[in-house]
């Protein structure tokens, strides 16, 4: 589905203004694709096990007169990380990386599987450092080019509950990160963050649950991808920003609570039904 997404302008980008967007194929990074590749930029669409959709997507877009590639990569291994850099930095000089692709599944902190925790760890927290990391290899002094690394987060970073535990520990420390590799890149690549609330269902949440969840905001509508999308382009253009995070979640952070948003509506939901 093409979301109608509404650009930011921030300025042109810079040539080359090639853009790596991890687990781009659908959900929220098919719709960050179509953010950058409507304000101008060259969008590579990684995916991996969502390769119709990605390709769908990048048929769509190109047929609306923009350049977008569908790339497949592995980003849970280093190897496959590497490959993917150089594949696309063979075309042209990459210009921002969005580290969208995650893994999110149910556990706590008494029954996480530990094998399962690295794999998360793995794909929500050290590959996108590390995408940053190559990207900040790629610079060459004098060469002009702005680099910027996106690192999507989850509003759950500000607003803890012991839900998804081994997600949420990945996020918290990738929010960490962002200071951390701002610091260490800074004469190389910015490195900003974004943290979305909920924009689609997730694991076993039904349409129900989701339509009540997706309102439990301050502001009492569902949080628009193009919106987070947006975000994205305007840090990617916005060469003064950098070690920062901005939230898009329609306040949702601002509502502690002690379960994750979908239990807590589930809950609510059997009440009412009893």
């Amino acid at each position: 589905m093409i979301h109608n997404v509404r650009i930011m302008q921030t300025g042109n980008p810079t040539s080359p203004s090639s853009v790596l967007v991890t687990g781009g194929g659908r959900r929220l990074g098919a719709v960050i694709c179509q953010a950058f590749a409507r304000a101008g930029w060259h969008v590579w669409c990684q995916y991996r096990a969502s390769g119709a959709q990605a390709k769908s997507l990048c048929a769509a877009l190109r047929s609306e007169g923009h350049q977008v590639e569908a790339i497949e990569g592995d980003i849970g291994t280093e190897e496959g990380r590497l490959a993917l850099g150089a594949q696309v930095a063979a075309d042209e000089p990459l210009r921002c990386i969005v580290n969208n692709a995650s893994a999110f599944e149910p556990d706590t902190g008494l029954d996480f599987d530990p094998e399962e925790a690295i794999r998360q760890l793995s794909v929500n927290l050290i590959a996108p450092m590390s995408f940053a990391r190559l990207l900040a290899l790629q610079a060459v002094a004098g060469d002009g080019i702005d680099r910027c690394a996106i690192h999507v987060l989850d509003q759950k970073v500000f607003n803890l509950n012991p839900d998804y535990f081994s997600y949420t520990v990945s996020k918290l420390a990738l929010e960490r990160a962002i200071a951390l590799q701002a610091q260490s890149l800074c004469d190389k690549v910015r490195v900003c963050g974004v943290a979305p609330g909920i924009m689609f269902p997730s694991g076993p949440q039904d349409a129900e649950n989701f339509q009540i969840a997706a309102k439990s905001n301050p502001l009492r509508r569902p949080i628009n991808p193009a919106d987070v999308a947006c975000t994205c382009v305007f840090l990617a253009g916005m060469r003064s920003m950098t070690g920062t995070t901005v939230v898009v979640d329609n306040g949702q952070h601002l509502v502690p609570l002690e379960r994750d948003i979908m239990f807590v509506v589930e809950e609510l939901l059997k009440k009412n039904l009893s």
